[in-house]
């Protein structure tokens, strides 16, 4: 039996990211279930931790304004900044962030941040195709770089949105 999402946004976002640890603050150490962030959330989880969490919502919302707008999808916030501040990991919007084990049977993208996290997965099958990115053949599963501006910097989220519509793209 599948372990219950646990994380930021909501069940049938067609992204799901997957990451190894949580913002140490609050009630996200302990959250056991999926919960869409709230307006403004965001910048309390940034005021209170680590510049590394600023970094990793930076660098997601880059990427899902981005593949949002690679998919032709319309509505949307006018920057990547908007769409961080107004709609990432909020309910109803385009990608989770999941701190639980990934469950790969959902119909959606799944995204692993980091090698480390997913070599200690164990994934059967995984193919590099360089020292940054994996994926499963067949599967929509990526393996990518840690959300930090140094390792998933905007060169390599084009390369990342290059492996996303090698499948068809999940319905919004």
């Amino acid at each position: 039996m599948a372990q219950p999402l646990q994380g930021l946004g909501c069940a049938n976002a067609p992204l799901r990211f997957y990451i190894a640890n949580r913002p140490p603050l609050d009630h996200y150490p302990a959250l056991n279930h999926l919960q869409p962030l709230a307006p403004g959330e965001i910048a309390h989880i940034v005021a209170n931790t680590s510049n590394h969490w600023r970094k990793a919502f930076n660098v997601c919302a880059k990427l899902v304004f981005d593949w949002h707008h690679q998919n032709g999808h319309s509505g949307l916030p006018v920057s990547w900044q908007a769409y961080r501040d107004e709609w990432l990991f909020q309910n109803g919007k385009g990608a989770t962030l999941l701190f639980s084990p990934p469950d790969f049977s959902a119909n959606c993208w799944h995204i692993i941040f980091g090698k480390t996290y997913a070599t200690s997965l164990a994934i059967p099958g995984l193919v590099w195709h360089d020292s940054w990115f994996a994926s499963l053949p067949g599967q929509p599963l990526i393996v990518s770089p840690y959300p930090d501006y140094r390792q998933l910097s905007n060169e390599r989220i084009r390369r990342l949105l290059e492996f996303l519509p090698a499948m068809d793209t999940p319905k919004m």
